[in-house]
């Protein structure tokens, strides 16, 4: 019976990331042109207390092959200890303070800072990130080239040599798998925050973040799963090397368990039935590996069983994480193997305690 329902969940989880893999070679990769740029942007940063990330972002801002004309960069500070200052900027910058009414900081931020914006488009990005020189063309030269009005991009850690960052590298490698598959299929569920850019219009016609302003987080996933619904037709994905974001991966085990913690708190109030689904289908599939385990160290199930069923699904999962990070750092995918064997372990705490569970982000504490 118990190989019998680790067979079967196996069976599920293998399709569903074949399905992925699928997707992923669907979405096709995007070269900018060497169109005039057109598009005025708003870059809209949230921020709380990050006055050492915030000048590395500014920075990579300065150096922007775009017209400085046609963007400008809203900084929204979210009750920060200290208060940053701009000394000096070859575009305009300026601060705003966030205006509080909902449970979400991070909505309430990009909400205060639309009703400031005067451009076509908005593209959102965290404070700890740095941009590559051609982002903002990349994505200029798509929206000309495409009827869009949503644009999601990808995003990448730089890691030190720890396997903590590692570890982090290969699990958002996954997700980026995932959302970059889900664009393919044409189910979209999932984006970043990070690097992720739409038009004020479609924000109004949204209603912003009505209706999932309660969870912390998400302004990025339950945004685009509104307008994947509504208008899926205009809602794409960015699938080009020139345009992908770098951020920091959190310092210490505990943080990043809350930051995982914190992105599976928003799935089960997923729109995306799809989404839903194969949120489902992966937990049981690390679930299924977590108990296998169980049971092949308690002499239950057969080893040879146990170890048909670590293999195919590392094999399976191997092939996503191999093209995705091709696609992300061109660089060999580091200890691949103990996070690998770890992964379902985090992954199935992750998502029972926040079930349960309260966790803290930027010295806030949210949840149950």
């Amino acid at each position: 019976m118990i190989a019998t329902v680790i067979s079967l969940f196996l069976v599920t989880y293998l399709f569903g990331i074949i399905v992925l893999i699928y997707g992923f070679a669907k979405a096709k990769k995007y070269q900018k042109t060497d169109l005039k740029p057109q598009t005025s942007f708003t870059i809209i940063v949230p921020f709380r207390n990050e006055a050492e990330n915030l000048p590395n972002l500014l920075n990579s801002f300065s150096k922007l092959n775009y017209p400085t004309d046609l963007f400008e960069v809203i900084l929204v500070d979210d009750s920060s200890k200290e208060k940053f200052q701009i000394l000096s900027s070859k575009f305009q910058v300026s601060i705003i303070d966030n205006i509080r009414v909902s449970n979400s900081p991070k909505k309430d931020a990009i909400s205060t800072a639309m009703q400031q914006v005067k451009t076509t488009w908005v593209i959102t990005t965290d404070a700890d990130c740095v941009v590559p020189e051609n982002w903002l063309i990349t994505f200029d030269n798509y929206i000309h080239q495409n009827n869009v009005s949503m644009l999601a991009g990808a995003v990448t850690y730089e890691c030190e040599n720890l396997f903590l960052h590692h570890f982090q590298q290969l699990d958002l490698t996954s997700l980026q798998g995932a959302t970059i598959g889900s664009f393919g299929l044409k189910k979209a569920f999932m984006c970043n925050g990070a690097n992720f850019a739409y038009t004020k219009s479609l924000f109004e016609k949204l209603n912003g973040f009505d209706g999932n302003n309660k969870i912390a987080s998400g302004d990025d996933v339950f945004l685009l799963q509104k307008a994947a619904n509504l208008f899926p037709d205009q809602v794409h994905y960015l699938k080009s090397e020139e345009a992908i974001v770098v951020t920091k991966p959190t310092e210490n085990w505990k943080s990043l368990f809350y930051q995982r913690v914190r992105w599976a708190a928003k799935t089960s109030s997923y729109q995306s039935n799809f989404g839903k689904f194969l949120g489902l289908i992966v937990f049981f599939g690390n679930l299924s590996f977590v108990i296998g385990f169980l049971f092949f160290i308690l002499r239950i199930l057969h080893y040879q069983l146990f170890f048909l069923f670590a293999f195919l699904k590392f094999t399976i999962d191997f092939i996503l994480l191999y093209k995705t990070n091709q696609f992300l750092t061109k660089t060999r995918i580091k200890s691949l193997v103990l996070s690998s064997l770890l992964y379902p372990f985090f992954s199935v705490t992750v998502a029972f305690y926040s079930l349960l569970g309260s966790y803290e982000w930027k010295g806030r504490r949210f949840g149950k």
